[in-house]
C-alpha cells in the first residue's frame, strides 16, 4: 500500500478560534520528523504549530482546538505582563548605579553566609544588570548576580543566592539540584515564582 504524499514543510494555517476569542487568526505550521504535535505560545502573543510532516491538517486544527482554554489562559497572562512593563516606571542611571553598589554590598555577605549551609565554596563574584539572567555559575566556581535582585524581597534574593551556590554541587537542575536547594530554601517553590511573575516587570524598569 503506497504511503500518504508528505505535506509542505512550512504554511500558514487558519485557526479554528472565533473572533472573539481574542486569539491569533492564523499561525505558521511546521511540518518536520517529529513524532509529536506541539503549539508553541511565543512572548508576543503569537502562535507556532510543529506537526508531523504527513499529519492532516484536520487533525492538527482538532489539537488546536482543544488547547483553546490552556491558550487563553496563557495569552492573557502575556498580555497583562505586557501592560505591566509598559506602565513600569524606568530606572535612571543614578538608581540603577545605586543598586548596583547596594548589590556589591548585600550580596557577597549573603554568599558568605549560605555557602557553609549548602556546603559549598566559591570563586569571584560579580554583579552586573543583565537582561535574561538572575544569577550564574561558571564551571570555577565564579558567581555572578544581576543587580536588579536589590528590588525583589530579600527572601526571593536569598533563594537566588542559593540557587547558584547549590550549581557547586551539581551543575545541572537534576533532582539532586532541587534537593540541595530545598535543604536550605524550603520555600523555593514561591520564591521561583515570584521571580516568573514578578521578574519581567523588574527588567522591564532597565530594559523596556
Amino acid at each position: 500500500m503506497k504511503s500518504s504524499p508528505a505535506l509542505p514543510a512550512a504554511s500558514t494555517l487558519r485557526l479554528p478560534f472565533s473572533p472573539s476569542a481574542g486569539l491569533p487568526e492564523t499561525a505558521p505550521l511546521l511540518r518536520t520528523d517529529r513524532k509529536t504535535l506541539a503549539v508553541q505560545l511565543r512572548p508576543d502573543g503569537s502562535l507556532v504549530i510543529r506537526a508531523p510532516r504527513r499529519m492532516k491538517d484536520d487533525e492538527i486544527l482538532r489539537f488546536v482546538r482543544s488547547r483553546e482554554t490552556w491558550l487563553r489562559q496563557h495569552l492573557d497572562r502575556i498580555r497583562a505582563e505586557r501592560e505591566k512593563r509598559e506602565n513600569t516606571e524606568r530606572l535612571s542611571d543614578e538608581e540603577l548605579k545605586r543598586l548596583a553598589r547596594l548589590a556589591a554590598q548585600i550580596l557577597p555577605l549573603r554568599v558568605s553566609f549560605f555557602a557553609s549551609l549548602v556546603g559549598a565554596d566559591y570563586g569571584r563574584i560579580t554583579v552586573r544588570c543583565q537582561k535574561t539572567r538572575w544569577g550564574s555559575c561558571s564551571s570555577q566556581g565564579n558567581l555572578n548576580f544581576n543587580c536588579l535582585l536589590m528590588l525583589a524581597p530579600p527572601e526571593v534574593r536569598d533563594y537566588v543566592v542559593v540557587h547558584e551556590l547549590c550549581h557547586r554541587l551539581e551543575m545541572n537542575h537534576s533532582r539532586r539540584f532541587w534537593a540541595a536547594v530545598e535543604r536550605v530554601c524550603p520555600d523555593y517553590q514561591d520564591h521561583k515564582k515570584w521571580l516568573r511573575e514578578n521578574g519581567p516587570a523588574l527588567l522591564a524598569r532597565v530594559f523596556g
